[in-house]
């Protein structure tokens, strides 16, 4: 992306006598202000050293201000220069040109609004798409027996002809986690770094997809040109090695997306962020930021990961002869790397207990991205061979997951790790918000097996890998936005980063909070929200995509709260004479041996409202369900204040 430069305006030229009699003319003036300048009073001397002390300390104030009011005029010049930009201009023949109007830019928001995972954003500029990241969320709890919720892709198929490919940032779940399923209807080519390549890889070989899918491996500082997007890949700190932010250039001017990121200065893999460059685009303009929000509600600045490394060093000697077990994200390299180095150097063994984390360690070290010495690693099964001491488990379930292999050994379901008191327990993560129950839950059932468990703030045994505050300023101060979309949080996350935003300078009208399901359309003139687009949650349950609804989602809760109760009876099909039944079944809702009077009342007032549609010849088998399902409604709220689902079965013959 060239720099804009100015144009010089050309200057008259001057007859070769007429300049030299200037040339003489300004000699003499200069002698004549040099024998002035000599006579200066010593008051005046000292007045102009004062003046440049004066300017001295103002520049000094400037820079250590970057929310000062210097600061808020560069964005005014910044928005009147953009304004002047779009007027007439004169041509070099005195003609006036009008210049050409950029065309609009459209971002849509999928997913990674007002919550944390499933991002993906569609951009669109002069009738050609690209899409950003196609990342997943964990059910709630709330959601029972969903496996996994992925955005709504309806509006990307709907304009499959226009996307030109797909761009991820990084690799961790909630940005790549949706892609498989993604890909299975939508043949787009996939562009990012080698890691995030690799992970993707083992996701698309289980869907079968991988011989099928353009995988394209890119390394920081290239270009990708897809339609009318430039996209140059710009190398950013995470808590996974590889991730990038996105400088997209488009027609109607550069859009930087900054993907998850943290300046963390001595990182692990030795790469730091690229401040220079993302400096320089803010030097070359840049339309709109889009910036991860998620620590937007922290000061200061994020801790190094190394940071962890030293608290490893000391937690793992104060474990002593215990067995040390490690709950962290799986796709954390950089913290396996620490505590396979730690446990190296205290001559521990290493298991990996958890699906995700076996293939995540195994794609980083085939890749070179971990350094697994030599007989270190032992399997899950082996490790009865190996005193406590001398063992170091690493093991998913960090967040409390129901399935993950830290929650079933606290309930004492895993088939190879048994918690005992020689256990030292060491949960190296912060609980995602809405999570902390459940890791509190986990928690307290290692406790009561006997274990010693760090977990949260009482030790340094976890960094995030998300920008504080002071780092999403100094973000904003070299990017240098016209208009500012704080993304990648909750609703606190994003007004806070909208806040800032403001203090930085950016005026309050430049600033926009969107949400899942808006499209916002950006000129030199204005941001506005423009419309909105097809964006929700889909569920995954086992191998159904979608199958699962809100009423089926409704009809699960109903049953985890209340029960069932199933009413079944055979109908004579022409007198309507109830030949056998009804009978009564529960599940869930009472226990049948201690509530026989219930069942008993339930099933007598079933055979009076039989009884009474025979009166009354009643043959629409609806009707009859309908009837038995607000009867037995009506008596079991009466008895017992709940409201079971209640299923009627006729059979005719």
């Amino acid at each position: 992306m060239a720099k804009q430069m100015k144009e010089k305006p050309a200057q008259p030229a001057q007859k070769p006598e007429k300049s030299r009699q200037n040339s003489a003319g300004k000699g003499k003036t200069a002698q004549k202000n040099g024998a002035q300048s000599k006579k200066q009073p010593k008051t005046q001397q000292k007045t102009q050293q004062k003046s440049a002390k004066t300017q001295k300390t103002a520049m000094q104030g400037f820079s250590d201000s970057l929310a000062g009011q210097q600061q808020k005029r560069y964005y005014n010049s910044l928005k009147n220069a953009n304004t002047a930009k779009t007027t007439k201009r004169k041509s070099a023949g005195g003609k006036t040109r009008q210049k050409k109007p950029t065309p609009p830019l459209k971002i849509a928001f999928l997913g990674g609004l007002n919550e944390v995972g499933k991002n993906m954003t569609l951009y669109e500029c002069e009738g050609e798409m690209l899409l950003v990241d196609c990342g997943l969320a964990f059910p709630d709890p709330e959601m029972f027996g969903v496996d996994l919720v992925i955005p709504d892709f309806t509006y990307v198929l709907e304009n499959a002809d226009k996307i030109k490919g797909i761009l991820i940032t990084h690799g961790h779940e909630d940005h790549i986690g949706g892609l498989a399923y993604l890909l299975k209807d939508l043949n787009i080519p996939v562009y990012s770094t080698r890691l995030t390549i690799g992970l993707i890889e083992g996701k698309l070989r289980e869907h079968k997809l991988l011989d099928k899918c353009n995988l394209n491996v890119i390394k920081p500082g290239d270009k990708v040109k897809l339609g009318c997007f430039e996209t140059e890949f710009i190398h950013v700190n995470h808590s996974i090695p590889d991730a990038v932010a996105l400088a997209i250039n488009t027609p109607a001017g550069t859009v930087v997306q900054t993907g998850d990121f943290k300046i963390d200065t001595t990182p692990i893999d030795g790469g730091v962020i690229d401040l220079a460059r993302l400096s320089a685009i803010g030097e070359e303009g840049v339309l709109c930021l889009l910036s991860d929000s998620t620590n937007a509600v922290k000061p200061g600045f994020t801790e190094s990961e190394r940071k962890v490394g030293e608290t490893f060093e000391v937690q793992f000697r104060k474990a002593g002869a215990r067995r040390l077990i490690v709950a962290t994200f799986a796709s954390n390299i950089h913290r396996v790397q620490q505590i396979i180095n730690v446990a190296e150097s205290l001559g521990r063994k290493v298991a990996l207990s958890g699906r995700s984390l076996e293939n995540v360690v195994s794609v980083a070290a085939e890749l070179g991205y971990i350094n697994v010495p030599e007989g270190i690693l032992v399997g899950i099964d082996s490790i009865n061979r190996y005193p406590p001491e001398k063992l170091v488990l690493i093991t998913t379930g960090s967040q409390g997951e129901p399935m993950s292999a830290l929650y079933r050994m606290a309930f004492s379901e895993h088939r190879r790790v048994e918690i005992g008191p020689n256990d030292y327990v060491i949960i190296s993560a912060t609980p995602i918000p809405g999570n902390e129950k459940m890791v509190g839950k986990v928690v307290d059932e290692l406790l009561k097996q006997g274990a010693e468990v760090v977990y949260e703030k009482m030790y340094d045994v976890h960094v995030s890998g998300h920008a504080c505050q002071e780092e999403l300023k100094l973000m904003m101060s070299l990017v240098k936005p016209k208009y500012f979309i704080p993304v990648h949080g909750e609703q606190k996350h994003l007004q806070k980063h909208a806040a800032l935003a403001h203090t930085m300078g950016i005026p309050e009208g430049n600033i926009l909070l969107a949400d899942n399901g808006k499209e916002v359309e950006i000129t030199a003139e204005k941001i506005r929200i423009s419309g909105e687009v097809a964006a929700g949650m889909v569920f995954v349950d086992g191998s159904g995509v979608g199958d699962v609804g809100s009423v089926v989602l409704r009809d699960r809760k109903r049953l985890a709260e209340d029960g069932i109760i199933i009413i079944a009876a055979t109908i004579d099909k022409e007198t309507g004479e109830v030949i056998s039944g009804p009978d009564v079944v529960t599940r869930g809702f009472v226990y049948v041996r201690e509530s026989e009077q219930l069942m008993e009342e339930s099933r007598r007032l079933c055979e009076s409202v039989l009884a009474d549609c025979m009166y009354e010849r009643v043959r629409d088998f609806g009707t009859i369900r309908n009837r038995l399902r607000d009867e037995i409604s009506r008596l079991t709220f009466s008895r017992t204040k709940r409201s079971p689902m209640v299923l009627p079965i006729i059979m005719e013959v």
